[in-house]
């Protein structure tokens, strides 16, 4: 006979797996009686779980959304497909920056038995997914790793190639993962340099985890800590503006990864804004297409009015055009 637990379990996966049954169905598939189906009924009510029951002899319980997300019961091949879907979903960013996904994901294969575990890693290692325009693509099972790390809070061996092609080795721990809506960066302190740092997932190349525990001491804010980084990274040109809007329009206008941002005032907003040269400053300022200041350097500034000056002067109006458009028709 089975325990209670189990047979709740067994009666949940039945609840599931069709509209509705009667109580002599459940009782029969089961191998118990109807007052222990009732019974049963009664501690999934309890336990959250929303079982409608319809009286008569047509009548039996059906199981309903409810208001909050109760323990579910999934069969091998549905967990594996759910894996496999949060996979995606995880390396897409499709779910945006919230990381539901990636957490989801890390819980679900906590607990997979080992043979769906092993398919899904087959699954891994048979994908290939064809580069495309929404950014680099990462090694398949990356994120789930770092995030295992993140949460493990230890310290561990990152292998990493930077942006010119070096490799190298450092010991670091492991932090947070921050997706910007391009890519995914790993948060981490640097130990052999004492700093918090952030790495992009894709240039990873492995990460092993040591027994020694993490130290997260004083640690950041990851998200600012991304965007930080992203916009005072290494840019030949820096250049800094003033808008005339309030900080948070500021903010909706240039993202906090592309600028750092400063009040100044109630109604202005400082940015400072890199980029590869003068004149690629100058057009990104103007698609901004709103009325701005650059500060510093002179170089932008004279980019910025010599592209405004040419825009304006390709759209003027030519004298004998507008002569020909004001003359009357005869």
């Amino acid at each position: 006979m089975l325990s209670s637990s189990a047979r709740l379990l067994r009666l949940l996966s039945l609840l599931s797996s069709r509209p509705s049954w009667t109580c002599a169905e459940l009782a029969d598939r089961m191998e118990v009686t109807d007052r222990t189906v009732r019974r049963d009924i009664a501690r999934l009510r309890d336990l959250g779980y929303s079982v409608d029951s319809e009286a008569g002899p047509w009548g039996g319980y059906r199981l309903r959304a409810g208001s909050r997300v109760p323990p579910l019961i999934l069969d091998d091949e549905e967990a594996l497909a759910v894996a496999v879907g949060l996979r995606g979903a995880a390396l897409s960013g499709a779910l945006g920056r919230d990381q539901a996904a990636l957490s989801a994901l890390l819980k679900l294969r906590q607990v997979l038995p080992r043979h769906i575990a092993d398919r899904l890693g087959d699954l891994d290692d048979a994908f290939v997914r064809l580069p495309g325009t929404d950014g680099p693509q990462l090694r398949p099972g990356l994120l789930l790793e770092l995030a295992v790390a993140c949460r493990e809070g230890r310290r561990a061996r990152l292998s990493y190639t930077d942006g010119e092609g070096r490799s190298t080795t450092r010991d670091v721990d492991p932090y947070r993962l921050v997706h910007t809506g391009r890519r995914w960066y790993f948060v981490a302190r640097d130990v052999g340099r004492d700093q918090w740092r952030t790495f992009r997932a894709d240039r990873v190349d492995r990460l092993q985890p040591t027994a020694h525990p993490a130290d997260l001491t004083d640690a950041p804010d990851p998200a600012h800590l991304v965007s930080r980084n992203i916009a005072n990274g290494p840019y030949p040109v820096s250049a800094t503006i003033r808008l005339p809007l309030p900080m948070n329009e500021a903010l909706r206008l240039i993202p906090p990864t592309v600028g750092t941002h400063r009040p100044d005032g109630p109604d202005a907003t400082v940015v400072d804004i890199g980029g590869p040269d003068p004149d690629g400053l100058a057009r990104y300022l103007l698609t901004l297409g709103t009325p701005l200041r650059v500060l510093t350097p002179d170089a932008v500034r004279r980019a910025l009015a010599r592209r405004a000056r040419e825009l304006a002067e390709e759209n003027a109006e030519d004298e004998g055009d507008a002569e020909n458009a004001e003359a009357p028709s005869g």
